[in-house]
């Protein structure tokens, strides 16, 4: 009976104990109402994005040709350097046009005897003819020979001012002002009439893609195209259409894409970008709404009795910045609560 009275007062405490845990397990913590900015996601209707590669280069390119033929005696210019319109960058010479040219002259010399031994003979006839020892058919035929013999001193020296000027056209002249990117002839080699000894830029610096011609159908003039940052650091985020060339060369459609602060330093670097080769669905969603921890993006999601869910989605930056697209885990039609603010969060702890 002792043993009896004594163990009735445990057993009962540890029974009331055990009922406050339960009742303490069933009440736990009270559900968290969604509290915050909401956005019910809807499909919307976006540019479909490509990337591609653009290459650096300008408007234009300007060759600096011989306008002769003959060996190449002295390149004034290297890669990189900057030249002016006009300057002189190179020097061809012809020995062939030097020995024309001293023809021309002896040519030019032997006309001007002949045209000064017919204008002295002309005086010496027409004095004769005024006092009636010639006839007038002998002072024309002087006057004719004259005037044939200036005719012959005028050709000559033309023809020997055209050889000097063909020498002259040995000297190669920056068709533009711009940077020289390439000088391949060295000195001392033999070049050709048009032969190009200099390529130089030209106009404003730009990224020049080449994309097929069934994609090129969606782009037009003036469109936005985003740019890999790392690719052009110091550069803006985006670029513009600012050409599209009618002709399709090999199935591709080349456009120039406009970009502010442009550098031409390397002219043919490859540049990552985005154009649009049409449109599609897709879910977006502003950057406050998405959360990253531990590399994996999370979204709050009000179910129907308004409590708050955190859902892991599939996200990637959208095509406006501040905007992230959501490929999976979510679909249109759920509600969403904007992530709650650092500070907010660090305060209620």
């Amino acid at each position: 009976m002792r043993r009896r009275s004594s163990l009735g007062p445990l057993a009962a405490a540890a029974l009331a104990l055990t009922a406050c845990g339960k009742e303490t397990e069933r009440a736990g913590p009270a559900p968290v109402a969604a509290v915050g900015e909401r956005l019910v996601l809807q499909e919307r209707l976006i540019a479909d994005l490509k990337p591609v590669a653009a290459t650096v280069t300008t408007k234009d390119m300007g060759e600096a040709r011989a306008r002769i033929g003959g060996t190449l005696t002295r390149l004034a210019v290297k890669e990189g350097d900057y030249v002016r319109k006009g300057q002189v960058v190179a020097l061809v010479s012809d020995q062939r046009l030097s020995f024309e040219t001293s023809a021309y002259d002896a040519q030019a010399a032997a006309a001007a005897a002949e045209a000064t031994r017919a204008r002295a003979e002309l005086v010496r006839i027409d004095t004769l003819y005024r006092q009636g020892i010639y006839a007038k058919a002998r002072l024309e035929q002087a006057q004719a020979a004259a005037r044939s013999a200036d005719g012959m001193l005028a050709a000559a020296r033309a023809q020997r001012a055209a050889s000097a000027e063909q020498a002259n056209q040995g000297a190669v002249l920056a068709p533009t002002a711009g940077r020289v990117l390439r000088a391949d002839s060295p000195a001392g080699s033999v070049v050709s009439p048009g032969q190009s000894v200099a390529t130089i830029t030209a106009g404003e610096p730009l990224l020049r893609l080449e994309i097929p011609e069934a994609q090129a159908r969606a782009l037009k003039v003036g469109d936005a195209v985003p740019i890999v940052a790392s690719d052009l650091p110091g550069v803006g985020a985006s670029g513009v259409i600012g050409q599209i060339y009618p002709a399709v060369t090999a199935g591709r459609v080349v456009a120039d894409i406009t970009v502010p602060d442009l550098d031409t330093g390397l002219v043919g670097q490859r540049v990552r970008v985005r154009v649009k080769v049409g449109e599609r669905k897709a879910l977006i969603v502003p950057r406050r709404f998405v959360a990253t921890r531990f590399g994996i993006d999370f979204v709050r999601v009000v179910d129907r009795a308004g409590q708050i869910a955190e859902v892991a989605v599939q996200a990637t930056p959208g095509a406006t910045p501040g905007e992230m697209e959501i490929l999976s885990g979510l679909s249109a039609g759920d509600t969403l609560v904007a992530q709650a603010p650092v500070a907010a969060k660090g305060a209620a702890r």
